[in-house]
């Protein structure tokens, strides 16, 4: 019996499940957590009425209305959300493909919380911040070696914000050689690149051309050709995709798209699979942005705080957001003076948090460290789905035309579902039973039916991969032997099912304290 089958056979995960309520619940009226200081008189004199300080405007009509707690309810409130979460440091997160869940080294952790980190203002003197301004400056430098580019920004704070800022960029050179959306409106995009490739694209203004693979996985050169036009702005899209599949033919689309006068944004948000391997640049590309809390180890928030530095092309460099962080040879300063500017896409520096862990894990592995990475990805991937695909009843790899994969798969349940019932959500769920936090299923629209998309990038062990295929192994057995069991999963977990049964739907969530009482109120039939 191997390692992995003993681990599973003597787990016995169960998660605590406290249905705690929302802090706004807690305690009553009067209860403090913290009694501040009575301000000295002295200091009330030297300082004034500051209430007088603020405009009217911004002064509200009546208090906000807080939670009023104790400190030791607090501290046990948050403390029970603690044992209701998962993450890399408390279960095996292969599952999570498309987002490289990877460990995050602590002695970065420390880095980014020491107190000149912690405490940095943004509105310091550039004299005091010098030692962040370098960081950020040499991050951009190794970005640029990665890449292939001439130019990065690290001001975007997320993914899609990286891509919206290559995408505003875009347009901005398209338009100041006289070729705005009245000429050119049109982005191509494909099915398998992120979603935020066509939100991002939408946004700035442009109509969207998606194309979809043909059996191999990928695109076809010749769907392409017919979708380009006078009209083409540009190209934007992922490669490789959320399939784990790289397009053999990029460089061919990119000459197709440059042969119309557009321009080619990579959104390679994942880039694990290709680091040291292959970069944008020698594949066409003009523009490109990476997710540092991806691919360069920093860790996952969900939607914050995350960091999509973008890099473009000598050509399109002055187009990059202000600041731009610059060296003189003596000193590093943010550069305003740049006229052809996008201008500002966040606040600040970005999240130099994220800049500085990544910076650290770069440093720390060297030009060599990163195509060891690479190369682990994918054979920990290779090594992954040929457990699955000999081992697991039901399972099939989505386009098995094509076995060329990097760093993902995306696999599909399909004939499990037909043949016990069980979709891919009740697996989800069951599988949660075990630890795993729940697998990534698809982006939609479900191209691949009944998808799932683990992702067991280059920091999981053989023994990780081994237990993730055994929990696999079983929850596909559970499915042909006791489907219903399986269907009222989880049984172990603090997971709620939502009113459709579809955990990945955020609008079943309630994401502020106000939206949650609505909604609470309307099931109860109440008005607002």
């Amino acid at each position: 019996m191997s390692k992995a089958k003993r681990q599973l056979l003597k787990h016995r995960y169960h998660q605590a499940v406290w249905q705690e309520p929302l802090m706004y619940e807690l305690g009553s009226p009067g209860e403090r957590g913290i009694l501040p200081p009575v301000l000295e008189k002295e200091i009330r004199e030297a300082v004034g009425d500051v209430v007088s300080l603020v405009p009217p405007g911004m002064i509200r009509k009546e208090p906000p209305r807080l939670p009023e707690v104790a400190q030791p309810q607090v501290v046990r409130h948050y403390i029970r959300l603690s044992q209701e979460t998962s993450g890399y440091d408390t279960s095996n997160d292969i599952a999570r493909g498309t987002s490289t869940m990877k460990y995050s080294p602590k002695i970065n952790e420390r880095l980014a919380n020491v107190p000149e980190i912690l405490d940095l203002h943004p509105l310091q003197d550039e004299s005091t911040v010098q030692g962040i301004l370098e960081i950020i400056y040499k991050l951009g430098e190794c970005l640029k070696e990665i890449s292939g580019m001439d130019a990065f920004t690290c001001q975007p704070p997320s993914g899609s914000w990286g891509v919206f800022t290559n995408a505003r960029m875009l347009r901005a050179y398209q338009e100041e050689r006289g070729l705005g959306l009245d000429k050119k409106d049109e982005i191509i995009t494909t099915i398998f690149s992120h979603p935020c490739c066509h939100a991002v694209s939408a946004v700035a203004g442009y109509k969207l051309v998606t194309l979809y693979p043909d059996e191999t996985g990928f695109p076809n050169l010749t769907n392409l050709q017919a979708a380009v036009s006078e009209r083409t702005a540009g190209m934007i899209l992922g490669c490789p995709d959320d399939n784990g599949i790289y397009n053999p033919h990029v460089e061919a689309f990119c000459d197709t798209v440059h042969a119309v006068g557009g321009l080619c944004v990579l959104d390679q948000a994942n880039a694990n699979g290709v680091l040291g391997v292959c970069r944008a640049r020698e594949a066409g590309f003009d523009m490109v942005h990476f997710n540092l809390h991806k691919t360069f180890s920093s860790p996952h928030g969900m939607a914050g705080p995350g960091s999509g530095p973008a890099g473009c092309t000598k050509e399109l460099e002055k187009y990059l957001p202000v600041p731009m962080v610059a060296f003189d040879g003596k000193r590093y300063f943010l550069d305003y003076n740049r006229p052809h500017s996008i201008g500002k896409v966040s606040s600040f520096y970005g999240n130099v948090q994220v800049v500085l862990r990544a910076y650290c894990w770069i440093m720390s592995l060297g030009a060599d460290g990163l195509r060891t990475v690479a190369e682990t990805a994918v054979l920990n991937n290779k090594y992954l789905s040929k457990r699955l695909l000999s081992e697991v009843r039901g399972l099939a790899m989505g386009y098995p035309q094509n076995d060329k994969r990097l760093h993902e798969i995306r696999y599909s349940w399909e004939r499990l579902k037909n043949e016990t019932g069980v979709d891919t959500w009740s697996l989800f769920r069951r599988m949660a039973d075990y630890g795993i936090g729940g697998y990534f299923a698809s982006h939609e629209p479900w191209v691949v039916p009944e998808p799932m998309t683990p992702e067991p990038t280059e920091t999981f062990s053989k023994d990780d991969i081994d237990e993730f295929a055994e929990i696999v192994k079983q929850v596909a057995e559970e499915a042909y032997s006791d489907p219903h069991f399986v269907k009222a999963a989880p049984h172990k977990r603090a997971v709620h099912l939502t009113d459709d049964d579809r955990l990945h739907h955020f609008t079943q969530l309630a994401t502020t304290a106000r939206a949650w009482y609505r909604k609470h109120r309307q099931s109860r039939g109440e008005k607002r």
